[in-house]
């Protein structure tokens, strides 16, 4: 199983090239994606997403979310941001999902390495097409 970030969400549903969107289509089609929940609030706040798109986005299987998730993720947050580095609150959500679930993550996004350090994250870094 894998999650993808929305950078790696966006450029799959824009055709853009890349390993992370490869992996996306590969996971996709052997059903071995989770939606994290932060994930797919931000794809759907998009005023211009398709409503077919959008059913079929929500019809990923969502990472539940634990009891104690939002506690360790502000604990997360807090350990990458003593480091001095960026941490957003988005990313440290997206990142705990991922932990708690022991799956690796999906992104374009290069903010997520701090997060990768500060705890048991697997990412999948990948700089695509843009």
């Amino acid at each position: 199983m894998i999650a993808a970030d929305t950078s790696t969400w966006v450029a799959f549903l824009g055709g853009a090239s890349g390993q992370d969107a490869q992996l996306l289509d590969n996971a996709l089609q052997d059903r071995q994606v989770l939606m994290v929940p932060v994930v797919l609030t931000e794809l759907l706040s998009d005023p211009k997403l398709p409503a077919d798109v959008a059913e079929t986005l929500s019809a990923v299987p969502l990472i539940e979310i634990a009891s104690g998730y939002w506690q360790r993720a502000g604990v997360l947050r807090s350990m990458v941001l003593a480091k001095r580095r960026r941490a957003r609150l988005g990313d440290a959500l997206i990142a705990q999902s991922c932990v708690d679930r022991g799956i690796a993550l999906l992104t374009r996004d290069g903010d997520f390495k701090p997060f990768a350090e500060a705890a048991r994250l697997d990412l999948i870094l990948a700089t695509g097409s843009h």
